[in-house]
């Protein structure tokens, strides 16, 4: 059976392993907001795991572990979130598998999956060599973690313009300046509020409430998002349990 990780270890790959044999890791990018206290604006952050030993020992790299022969994906994913970050998203996709050659001392195939978690979702206590990092200033990462990273950045700024996907990281009810907020962090750039307001009325995702929010300007509207919609397309496949 595969060893799996701890949250001190680190993620597995670089672990010996016969040179004949694959061996088969989940890792995961996890997605959230956090507002810089020094101008009060949200940037996209993710945890990383400083790794204990080598190959990349010191360095940060993904949460994951390896695929015990008995689980599925989607459970080896939900499982080393909760042993490395003891984080329990609500949404998991599967985001790509990456499997070069050279990536690791050892031939290891890694099945990355990406979560969104709300700031109010992740556990206050402190992990050891757990920590959050802004995803757009990340350090050299160990292996090709820094690509994958990248690469989901790019697939979540290419779903926000089509999908429900900024749900992830909302409160069930929120007005239309917080999802704005969600969209300008995930993009990078500030949105026109009018012609925002515009496409997101129009797009029959949203359905306002007859809640407010008050505060020191004029009451805004709580939204909520039609949970007919799927929060990412899937596709023809679907969830086997």
């Amino acid at each position: 059976m595969m060893t799996q990780t701890t949250a001190s270890a680190g993620t597995p790959e670089g672990v010996p392993a016969p040179e004949d044999v694959t061996r088969v890791a989940v890792s995961t990018v996890i997605f959230t907001l956090r507002r810089d206290p020094h101008d009060d604006r949200s940037t996209v952050a993710l945890p990383l795991v400083r790794r204990t030993r080598d190959p990349h020992a010191g360095l940060w790299a993904l949460p994951g572990g390896w695929l015990n022969p008995t689980e599925s994906l989607d459970a080896a994913a939900s499982r080393t979130l909760a042993e490395t970050t003891r984080i329990a998203p609500s949404y998991l996709e599967q985001l790509y598998a990456f499997g070069a050659v050279d990536r690791s001392p050892t031939r290891v195939v890694s099945i990355v999956y990406w979560a969104l978690v709300r700031p109010d979702e992740i556990p206050s206590d402190v992990v050891e060599n757990v920590a959050w990092f802004d995803a757009a200033e990340l350090p050299r990462l160990a292996f090709d973690h820094n690509e994958i990273v990248e690469y989901a950045l790019w697939r979540l700024r290419n779903k926000v313009g089509y999908s429900r996907i900024a749900h992830g990281l909302l409160a069930d009810a929120f007005t239309l300046a917080e999802l704005r907020e969600v969209y300008e962090s995930i993009l990078g750039r500030r949105l026109d509020p009018a012609n925002f307001r515009r496409q997101v009325e129009n797009s029959g995702t949203l359905i306002p409430t007859d809640r407010f929010r008050t505060g020191s300007h004029r009451p805004a509207r709580l939204y909520r998002y039609n949970q007919d919609v799927e929060l990412a397309d899937r596709g023809p496949l679907v969830v086997r349990h």
